[in-house]
């Protein structure tokens, strides 16, 4: 995952939706003491609050703000990156202005910035109707989405996929590992 986001020392980053902080700290060790990550959550969890004393993760900054706007002020115009793994789904439950949320990142990035969106295959033809139910969402659903923000795809990665997965429930039967898709858009 981290080589295909294409991480470098120095970055500035953005985990949005960092729940415990578990992506947020692998950014954070990617981008070394000279870059910076802000952890966006409406609600920092303790294992995040936890997790930012320690030492790998000194260089990152807790943002406390709504899914709406996501974007610390001051991050504005110098996030190269943003992520968002596993959860853009639950937007749909949320009732998470998504084409909002979408803009928001789009113009906090720089341009030639990377927005790397990562979540659970929904069946063709869903949308994001199953986000509360099997937390899944149609992968071109979402790539509709977020290109309607003014993102370009750069990349699938494919490293995630299951084919086996019949994606009729949150977790496959017989059990295996869900079908997930990794997206990678750019600001032109």
């Amino acid at each position: 995952m981290l080589a295909f986001i294409g991480l470098r020392p120095g970055m500035t980053a953005l985990d949005i939706s960092a729940g415990g902080g578990y992506t947020t700290e692998l950014l954070a060790r990617a981008v070394g003491a000279r870059g910076r990550v802000y952890a966006q959550t409406p609600k920092p969890s303790p294992r995040l609050a936890e997790r930012i004393k320690t030492p790998a993760m000194a260089n990152v900054v807790l943002a406390a703000r709504s899914f709406s706007d996501p974007v610390p002020p001051e991050a504005h115009g110098t996030l190269e990156l943003a992520t968002l793994m596993f959860n853009y789904h639950d937007f749909g439950h949320l009732g998470v202005d998504r084409a909002a949320f979408n803009r928001a990142v789009f113009a906090a990035l720089k341009p030639g910035g990377v927005f790397v969106v990562a979540d659970h295959s929904g069946r063709p033809g869903t949308g994001i109707s199953e986000s509360g139910t099997l937390h899944r969402i149609e992968e071109s659903f979402l790539r509709r989405e977020v290109e309607a923000a003014g993102f370009r795809l750069a990349a699938e990665g494919d490293f995630l996929r299951n084919p086996s997965d019949p994606h009729d429930r949150e977790t496959p039967v017989p059990a295996q590992p869900k079908d997930e898709f990794v997206l990678k858009f750019v600001k032109p």
